[in-house]
C-alpha cells in the first residue's frame, strides 16, 4: 500500500445542513447523487449519509456517540487566521470545543466539531510551514 490518503468521507445525518456548514466556511463542493465532494488540497473531502456510508463499509449503521477517535486538522499561516476561522465556525453552526491558546507543545491551536460532531483541529504551527498551495511536508523529527 502506498503511503497516502486520497479521500476522507464523513458520514452525516443531514447532507444539506452539512454542505451548508462547509460552504459557510468558504469551501465549494459538487453534489452528485446524494454525496458532496470538496477538493481539499491534494485530497478529497466527501460528505455522505451516515447510514449509506456504514452500509458501504459493511458495517451496521448507528448513531454517532461521543468521540469517534479521529480528528481532522487544518493548519493555517497565522494565529489571526485561527481566530478568524473559529469565528466563522461558530457563525456557521459549529461548536468550539477547545478555545484557541498556545498548547503544551508550544503552538497556537483550537478545536471544533461540525454539526455532525466530526472533530477538527485548527492550528498555526511554525514547525509545520505551509507551502504556497497549503500543503505541508512533515519535518524530519530525528534531526530536531
Amino acid at each position: 500500500m502506498e503511503q497516502r490518503i486520497t479521500l476522507v468521507t464523513l458520514g452525516v445525518s443531514d447532507l444539506a445542513r452539512s454542505k451548508g456548514f462547509y460552504e459557510a466556511l468558504g469551501w465549494r463542493g459538487q453534489e452528485v447523487e446524494e454525496t458532496v465532494f470538496f477538493q481539499a488540497g491534494g485530497l478529497g473531502l466527501v460528505l455522505w449519509g451516515r447510514d449509506k456510508l456504514a452500509e458501504d463499509c459493511g458495517l451496521e449503521p448507528g448513531q454517532a456517540v461521543g468521540f469517534g477517535g479521529i480528528a481532522l486538522a487544518h493548519n493555517v499561516r497565522s494565529e489571526a487566521e485561527v481566530d478568524a476561522l473559529l469565528a466563522a465556525v461558530e457563525e456557521a453552526g459549529g461548536t468550539i470545543t477547545k478555545p484557541a491558546a498556545v498548547n503544551a507543545i508550544g503552538f497556537y491551536s483550537s478545536a471544533f466539531v461540525d454539526p455532525d460532531g466530526h472533530a477538527w483541529e485548527v492550528a498555526h504551527n511554525p514547525g509545520f510551514p505551509l507551502a504556497e498551495d497549503g500543503s505541508i511536508t512533515l519535518p524530519d523529527f530525528g534531526s530536531l
